[in-house]
């Protein structure tokens, strides 16, 4: 029977997982451009590139998400009822205080980052203060701490700076096929284009299944274990309603970073492939799960 802490252990499990995965395609990718040009160097430099990152991704990326985000540290005396919010909650789930967080945007969202419960952090909009009410609000806290109580933001955040990574792959290949040549010419240089072509294709695919497979899932865990830390599911719905209902994206928001948030930050699309390629479920299908707890 699946408890709070095989859930942990998963996410823990899924996030080195994604680290190896991680390592393999970068040798992988190293191996096929020192054969390309000759240079084993290449191999090794991948090789060191690929674990220093992997170390980047598990002990720096939540600073890498805030920055991304252009948060900043929510002042006490300004956002003093946000912050007693946020400690109230996390006493009742018996976590840390996690470090508190603004992000100057009209758009309504939120986020958790971090490698660990004692690591923490928790990211608002100006637009999600501006329009909940306390419960609204405390639903929307609570929800993001239940991902950190799940170690749900361990993978989350590892995933950010892998897909940003992948990102860099595709354009060192885009770059390797007009500036390339190695020792063998013109077969080379077609080898590297084909290489190119296909890095420049795969990688945003790979992108996508990274961070599918973070899990839609752990957004509906989320929401059911912020609903039993309020014990009002009523005001998480509400949160959520309100957050579908604006229709602009978050200014400063990218792929790598979206499926952090607790509702899709570009917005509302109504689109086939947009759904398809989701990172978080339909607000209605949480909103009904919620009402219906």
């Amino acid at each position: 029977m699946a408890t709070l802490y095989t859930h942990q252990s998963e996410n823990v499990r899924k996030t080195w997982f994604l680290m190896a995965g991680f390592l393999v395609v970068l040798i992988g990718v190293g191996w096929a451009l020192s054969y390309v040009y000759g240079n084993p160097i290449i191999l090794y430099v991948f090789a060191g590139f690929s674990i220093i990152m992997n170390m980047v991704a598990y002990w720096q990326s939540d600073k890498i998400a805030l920055a991304s985000a252009r948060a900043r540290p929510a002042a006490a005396p300004e956002y003093a009822e946000l912050h007693r919010i946020v400690e109230n909650l996390a006493i009742t789930a018996g976590l840390p205080k996690p470090r508190v967080y603004i992000i100057d945007d009209p758009a309504p969202n939120a986020f958790a980052t971090g490698r660990d419960p004692k690591n923490g952090a928790i990211a608002v909009t100006t637009g999600l203060l501006a329009i909940m009410d306390r419960n609204e609000l405390e639903g929307v806290i609570a929800h993001e701490l239940a991902h950190i109580g799940n170690r749900d933001i361990l993978v989350a955040t590892v995933v950010v700076v892998l897909v940003g990574l992948l990102a860099m792959v595709s354009d060192f290949f885009l770059r390797s096929m007009f500036f390339g040549g190695g020792r063998r010419d013109r077969e080379q240089n077609q080898l590297v284009m084909i290489l190119s072509i296909v890095a420049i294709i795969l990688a945003p695919i790979v992108a996508i299944l990274i961070q599918m497979a973070v899990s839609r899932k752990r957004e509906f865990l989320a929401d059911a274990s912020g609903a039993l830390l309020t014990r009002y599911p009523e005001g998480l719905a509400s949160a959520l309603q309100k957050i579908e209902n604006y229709q602009g994206s978050l200014r400063h928001v990218s792929s790598a970073t979206a499926h952090m948030y607790i509702s899709n930050p570009f917005g509302s699309k109504k689109q086939f492939i947009s759904k398809l390629f989701a990172t978080h479920p339909p607000i209605a299908e949480r909103v009904k799960k919620l009402l219906n707890s």
